[in-house]
């Protein structure tokens, strides 16, 4: 079961959020939205927003470059296993907390709120408990990476990152003798993946990237009778005439 779960299902939760997201793209693509339901309330959205977005995004920064980046680049830049290990128990518990208060903010919201409540679907009702859950338990892993500030605790969890993501047999191996609240956290992560194309999440893959280097003014065809245009803006050369205008 070990070697299933840590082994195998990886491969199964990464190529079902991979290809799910994809057919749902392709197939439902007005349904990929974050849902929000800021218009229903305000109260408690804008800070719980951002401060579990904030945190997430910390979090999820944090555990791609931590586990991901090879062991020798740390060695070459001087930083030592321990330290690794404690700036991951620092910005990780800051941002933990960050995230776990917003995040308790919106599911507040979310189950108490009549209107909220009346227009939230399983999915994302489930998908918040899910990452709350998965919060709480990278939380709790704080205290036992404390008896271990050697660091070689975080070394194996970097060897089987890499090992899956690299296609290596025995990954599962790294980290048999963990603690099972390192498991618990490394299990319901794969399972949010696993869950991640029938969620509200997919909204992540939707990153308005492009913003940033889009025109500066936003050209509009104007109505008979409207204003004109205000100077310096150029008119479009074929402007489309609805029926009736």
């Amino acid at each position: 079961m070990h070697n299933f779960i840590f082994g195998i299902y990886p491969y199964i939760a990464i190529t079902v959020m991979v290809m799910g997201s994809i057919a749902r793209y392709e197939r439902d693509p007005f349904t990929w939205k974050s849902r929000s339901s800021q218009l229903l309330r305000k109260r408690q959205f804008i800070v719980g927003s951002v401060l579990f977005h904030v945190g997430v995004l910390i979090i999820f920064a944090g555990h791609l470059v931590g586990l991901l980046t090879p062991i020798q680049v740390f060695d070459a830049l001087g930083v030592s296993h321990g330290a690794k290990q404690m700036l991951a128990i620092v910005a990780g518990g800051v941002a933990g907390m960050m995230a776990l208060v917003g995040g308790a903010m919106l599911l507040h919201r979310r189950l108490f709120d009549p209107r909220i409540r009346a227009n939230s679907t399983l999915a994302d009702t489930g998908i918040m408990v899910l990452l709350m859950a998965q919060l709480l338990l990278g939380l709790a892993t704080i205290t036992v990476s404390f008896r271990n500030l050697d660091g070689a605790e975080m070394v194996k969890f970097m060897n089987w990152a890499q090992g899956i993501i690299y296609l290596r047999a025995g990954a599962a191996d790294y980290i048999t003798d963990v603690s099972w609240l390192f498991k618990a956290h490394i299990f319901l992560g794969l399972t949010i993946f696993l869950v991640f194309p029938f969620t509200r999440l997919v909204h992540m893959f939707s990153a308005p990237v492009r913003y940033l280097w889009r025109p500066g003014y936003q050209i509009v065809r104007s109505r008979r009778g409207a204003r004109p245009a205000p100077t310096g803006l150029t008119p479009l050369a074929n402007p489309r005439v609805e029926p009736g205008e």
